[in-house]
């Protein structure tokens, strides 16, 4: 009888073990196609692990100075970024109309981190086989001036959230996202193993920023908007699934928002299969 005691003695503790464990199956069941019925726009499912991430978000709280000096020191991982979790990147199927100009900082936030991604993949060719770098050189050609494009339609759109700059940042997001898939999918083609590796890794941290700021930008895009934008897009995220390393791609998402990775995690799963489900 003791883990009924313990679960008394702990309750917070006790329901957030439950409530990952919630949005742990949830997830797995999104994955492998189970949706046990529809509510609204989206299912009971994403619905079960949306507000179990919630309440995961409500239950954390900062620790406080006085009584945990150490796990107040900045970058803790004792200290969990709840809300950014509920409102950066995991979107929700009621996210729809929720506040623009918060979403445009976030994703003038993410905007260092990309351009750094890029100058990486820049960088990249050097470490390859001769013979593949020019493969890779082309297939990455347009990152710069892509990337360079979003930043500025990114910061204009934070300066003024009307509809014509969101008009601007959701084609520009898309072209980029374009980009980036056509770029793993030839990248994949190189025989070498230790150059394909170091290519699919580069280009692969760019895509995780990406996915993350389309994320953002769907959840202040109407339906009909995220339809519209889903048809420009020829190179569907589910064909380079196969080349994408979650864990790596956690691990960029944990160090942008100070988090565990495991909570990264999740909010990867869910933002790749918020962006196939809508038809990216």
């Amino acid at each position: 009888m003791s883990f009924i005691s313990n679960i008394w003695n702990h309750p917070k503790t006790s329901a957030a073990g439950l409530l990952i464990a919630v949005a742990s199956i949830t997830e797995v069941l999104s994955q492998q196609g189970v949706s046990l019925g529809k509510v609204g726009t989206g299912t009971v499912v994403s619905l079960a692990s949306a507000l179990a991430t919630a309440l995961l978000g409500l239950l954390a709280k900062d620790p406080e100075t006085a009584t945990c000096p150490q796990a107040c020191k900045p970058g803790s991982t004792a200290k969990l970024s709840a809300w950014l979790l509920i409102a950066l990147l995991v979107p929700l199927p009621w996210m729809e109309g929720c506040n623009a100009a918060t979403v445009a900082q976030d994703i003038v936030n993410w905007t260092p981190s990309l351009q750094s991604a890029v100058a990486t993949v820049d960088s990249t060719a050097a470490l390859l086989a001769p013979a593949d770098a020019p493969i890779f050189s082309a297939a990455t050609a347009g990152f710069d001036a892509g990337t360079n494009l979003l930043v500025s339609q990114a910061k204009a759109y934070l300066a003024n959230p009307s509809a014509s700059t969101l008009a601007k940042l959701q084609v520009q997001i898309v072209t980029l996202q374009q980009q980036v898939n056509a770029a793993l999918l030839q990248t994949a083609r190189i025989v070498n193993t230790a150059s394909q590796q170091h290519a699919l890794a580069a280009i692969q941290a760019v895509g995780t920023i990406v996915t993350a700021i389309l994320s953002l930008v769907q959840s202040i895009s109407s339906n009909a908007q995220v339809a519209q934008l889903a048809s420009q897009s020829g190179i569907k995220l589910a064909a380079v699934e196969p080349y994408l390393d979650n864990s790596e791609a956690a691990s960029i998402v944990a160090v942008h928002y100070g988090e565990p990775v495991a909570i990264a995690r999740m909010q990867v799963a869910e933002a790749q299969q918020y962006a196939i489900n809508a038809g990216f």
